[in-house]
């Protein structure tokens, strides 16, 4: 799909002007509305669709299946098939159950993480190819958590480091270069609820957030702490270096568990979130 997104220094037409909403243009207008280019059949519904930073023309999903679909879609007509088949450029396989977390790697080409309801991530090179047809094997399996893995991301200064969040309360960093798959490098009872969400900051590389479901204090938690260790709440900032632990440094007030979290990629400090109490919020740390 396809949107034209304002621009402060553009020039506005006036008859273009919406008084009602005090707009000229905007996302209903003719020259702002989403236009899809390209309509892909999939297998069910989207649990989560990703585009590879290197290529943008590659697209991973996650299906109601424990399968990962990789989608070339210049390779694709702009009309879907009317059968409704699903022809995947790449099938992945390694997982057992379905699940949400979906994350490139931005500094390797082609390295795919995957979040399942089976409690693994799995990691894939899609560069390698398939070994028959069109399926390709986990290149790795991390068996650390004990309950459902919500979403998993690739550190974003560090090729080798990716993170994981699960309903066992849990964050873990590892580390690819380890000769173990079954336990992280890092490990943190991260929170007192389920721990839907993480984001690594793009700009510093001993930063993350978290986001959670946590019942108790329903609040955003913003802390700073050394070797991945925090007290709990629903939302955190971590500093992965050092080895000591300081105590959390900033609270903010959130209404419902927090279901993502994200950094600006124009401001260190920006950090967004939003929940089931149907709100954005936009954090200036």
């Amino acid at each position: 799909a396809r949107v034209h997104i304002p621009n402060d220094d553009a020039q506005f037409d006036a008859s273009h002007c919406d008084s009602d909403k005090g707009e000229f243009g905007g996302f209903g207008s003719v020259t702002g509305k989403i236009e899809c280019e390209i309509k892909i059949n999939h297998e069910g519904e989207v649990n989560r669709a990703r585009y590879m930073p290197q290529n943008p023309h590659i697209i991973a999903t996650k299906t109601p299946s424990s399968d990962v679909l990789v989608f070339d879609y210049t390779k694709h007509p702009a009309k879907p098939d009317p059968s409704g088949e699903c022809n995947p450029d790449l099938r992945l396989r390694g997982h057992q159950k379905e699940g949400y977390g979906l994350s490139w790697n931005s500094n390797l080409s082609g390295h795919l993480l995957s979040a399942s309801d089976d409690h693994t991530v799995c990691l894939w090179d899609i560069n390698a190819g398939p070994k028959e047809g069109k399926i390709v094997d986990a290149k790795a399996i991390f068996t650390g958590h004990s309950a459902v893995v919500e979403d998993v991301a690739w550190h974003l200064l560090h090729e080798s480091l990716f993170g994981s969040v699960a309903d066992d309360q849990k964050l873990m960093i590892w580390d690819t270069r380890s000769n173990t798959t079954s336990k992280p490098s890092h490990l943190v009872d991260a929170h007192t609820a389920e721990v839907n969400c993480l984001s690594f900051n793009p700009y510093s590389e001993f930063i993350l957030a978290t986001g959670s479901a946590d019942k108790v204090c329903d609040s955003f938690l913003v802390s700073v702490c050394q070797e991945m260790k925090s007290r709990d709440s629903s939302v955190k900032l971590y500093q992965t270096c050092g080895s000591t632990i300081e105590k959390n440094v900033l609270y903010m007030v959130l209404h419902g568990d927090v279901h993502r979290v994200h950094w600006s990629p124009h401001n260190e400090t920006i950090l967004a979130s939003s929940g089931t109490d149907r709100r954005l919020n936009v954090w200036d740390l």
